[in-house]
């Protein structure tokens, strides 16, 4: 983690970065940990297996929406120009040298 971030500015931060590859860590940690811990309590193969399957739908599903939130959010700070000509560039180029 990066030094001098204090606060909630730090939380802000954190969750403004979002990467798949640390979330599918965490999401199979997580998984594995409930999945002994409930086959431990219960001794049931199947309801670990139910609270397993319902974890990662919980968790599936907030990822799903702090993606959303993410997209919406740079969406909104998008500022658009006054300028008559569109201030954005083409997603290609048509072979028009400048």
């Amino acid at each position: 983690m990066r030094q001098g971030l204090v606060g909630a500015g730090a939380v802000s931060t954190v969750l403004e970065t979002m990467y798949f590859g640390q979330f599918l860590v965490g999401m199979s940690a997580t998984a594995v940990i409930v999945a002994v811990w409930t086959y431990m309590t219960t001794g049931s193969f199947w309801e670990a297996f139910a609270w397993t399957i319902a974890t990662l739908l919980v968790l599936q599903v907030g990822y799903f929406v702090l993606v959303v939130r993410l997209i919406f959010r740079r969406a909104h700070d998008i500022v658009p120009s006054q300028d008559p000509v569109d201030a954005f560039p083409p997603l290609h180029r048509d072979g028009v040298q400048l």
